[in-house]
């Protein structure tokens, strides 16, 4: 591994630049959200939380403009992070039923959480080569999760993104198709779909909150008890 610990590649990570693109939008975004002039962004990587000993990990798609990006920790602050929190919450992977900001409280024992790409981008879609600019330190968080037996990937992105992980340490990952709420086993990790808990998602109805806390119960139950 290129880093020591999580706190040296947490130091490396929140001065990264390595994205023109996104390093431009992560500060731009914070003057064109009226809700929150004058409201100071965080606006740069966001790294993950949780604890890093634990033996679940979930992975999003990227900071949101006015949640991560604006709070500096990952999935607090918008309306996709209260969505998750209350099913962890309702699980019992929370002390707290909603993630609002760094100083909130939140705790979170039995799981990590990050995202596979560290810079809010423009409409939510990373263009080529920011994801892989990003793959050292998403993949160090992962090598660094000793004890991690299951990922609950949010999002097809995210999915593949693990997925493609897997496949370069030689797992093969043919049958390893993206649908709400299928585990795969790939090596010696568990792999789980589903849909992400953006608006969109939530409130058109491709997920709802019974739909992931019943994913949640069944990691809970299979792999955290």
């Amino acid at each position: 591994m290129k880093y020591e610990s999580l706190e040296e590649m947490n130091s490396q990570l929140i001065s990264c630049t390595r994205c023109p693109r996104l390093v431009k939008f992560r500060v731009e975004v914070a003057g064109r959200r009226s809700r929150f002039l004058g409201e100071d962004f965080w606006s740069k990587p966001v790294p993950g939380f949780g604890n890093i000993d634990s033996r679940l990990l979930i992975l999003g798609l990227a900071p949101a403009a006015t949640g991560g990006n604006r709070t500096g920790r990952v999935f607090t602050g918008d309306k996709s992070a209260s969505f998750l929190f209350s099913c962890l919450y309702e699980v019992g992977l929370s002390n707290k039923p909603d993630s609002v900001s760094r100083n909130d409280g939140l705790s979170v024992e039995y799981l990590y959480t990050t995202a596979v790409l560290k810079c809010v981008p423009p409409g939510d879609k990373p263009v080529n080569g920011e994801l892989e600019n990003c793959r050292e330190y998403r993949e160090f968080e992962i090598e660094y999760m000793k004890n991690l037996r299951v990922v609950l990937a949010l999002g097809r992105i995210a999915f593949d993104t693990f997925k493609a992980y897997q496949k370069s340490r030689g797992f093969e990952v043919k049958d390893v198709v993206f649908k709400h709420g299928a585990g795969y086993r790939v090596g010696n990790t568990w792999l789980y779909a589903s849909y992400h808990p953006s608006p969109r998602n939530v409130n058109t109805g491709r997920l709802t909150k019974e739909q992931l806390v019943e994913v949640l119960l069944h990691i809970k139950e299979k792999f955290l008890t």
